[in-house]
């Protein structure tokens, strides 16, 4: 199956022949605040990212507020170790009411601005402010009533697959064009918080594209900006990070986002990355023109006269171009001159 060309976020086309589509994850960094979240979508529209995205659920449309081991997040977890799952998502959600504020400012600062729905009545709050677009979470791929859902909106959907096996992502990307929609982007992820590189293996996503027949991106959870430039050169359309005003103001996420000036970096490089990938062809560059006229060639480089010999303290290889090529020398030793020739000749063929 051919990937497809490219499809539409509100006033952005994305696809290979675009720069990458650069979409910062505000998820818990608001710590609680809603003026925060407001001065986090205002720090992604100084960077030059194109979307925003919050994540939509409450407590008890994510989980239940049951305190038993299946409900605990394990001790070993870097961030979230034991950590009750009804507590961390009440701690960390988007209050519902928050959404129609953030994504007018987001719209007022030019940003796309959708979401991760996480239950049917989220999808029907999004529907509700007119989202261009629906993010289906990793843990959520394998919630095909959901996909199901976001697919019948007819707007495009992106699908992160962090954790997901072949058969899950399969599954979800037939259930959304099944039910109409193959407007889809299928986001390569590693679900640990924070990732290590080494865990990214980017070198999957052409396999992603093969395998779905869609285009394909990067959600990245890893530090720095490295793995999200090295996944462009791979064919990734889309970035997704995580983004906080500052990590040293703590929150859910906080550990493994991107302050705003590192995600301003993450867009102009993966632009230049973008533009650096160029077309399949090997051979001189147009702006190389000009440096073709000064490479070496052979050159008299002391005044002769008819009849001289051609020899090494006469004839040297110099730039400019513009003589025989340097490589020509053993055949023009030992001749002689046509003709006089003033120091700074191109040698040539009639010269000897």
């Amino acid at each position: 199956m051919t990937a497809s060309k490219e499809l539409r976020i509100g006033a952005h086309l994305i696809g290979p022949a675009h720069p990458p589509f650069v979409i910062a994850e505000m998820s818990g960094n608001h710590n609680g605040e809603l003026d925060r979240a407001l001065a986090i979508v205002d720090a992604i529209a100084e960077t030059g990212a194109h979307a925003v995205k919050l994540q939509t659920y409450r407590p008890d449309t994510i989980t239940i507020d049951v305190d038993t081991p299946d409900f605990r997040i394990g001790d070993t977890h870097s961030l979230w170790g034991g950590e009750n799952l009804y507590k961390l998502y009440e701690r960390a959600h988007t209050p519902w009411e928050w959404h129609e504020p953030i994504f007018a400012r987001a719209r007022e600062r030019g940003l796309e601005a959708f979401s991760s729905p996480f239950d049917p009545t989220a999808v029907e709050l999004l529907e509700s402010l007119g989202v261009p677009a629906y993010k289906i979470a990793s843990s959520e791929i394998v919630d095909l009533p959901l996909v199901e859902l976001c697919a019948r909106t007819g707007k495009p959907m992106i699908i992160s697959t962090g954790m997901a096996s072949v058969a899950e992502i399969d599954a979800a990307v037939r259930t959304a064009r099944e039910a109409g929609n193959d407007q889809l982007i299928v986001l390569g992820c590693t679900a640990s918080y924070p990732a290590s590189p080494s865990e990214s293996n980017l070198r999957g996503l052409p396999v992603l594209a093969g395998v779905t027949g869609t285009l394909v991106g990067l959600s990245d959870h890893t530090p720095g900006i490295g793995a999200p430039l090295a996944a462009v050169a791979l064919g990734a359309v889309a970035i997704e990070k995580h983004v906080t005003l500052a990590r040293g103001d703590g929150g859910v996420d906080a550990d493994f986002s991107l302050e705003p000036h590192e995600l301003a970096s993450l867009v102009t490089e993966s632009h230049r990355a973008w533009e650096a990938l160029g077309s399949a062809v090997i051979g001189p560059r147009e702006s190389e023109k000009e440096g073709l006229r000064f490479r070496r060639s052979l050159y008299v480089v002391e005044d002769v006269r008819a009849g001289d010999e051609v020899t090494r303290g006469n004839v040297r290889s110099i730039r400019p171009a513009g003589g025989l090529a340097p490589g020509d020398i053993v055949h023009v030793l030992g001749r002689t001159f046509r003709q006089d020739a003033p120091k700074g000749t191109a040698l040539t063929w009639d010269l000897v």
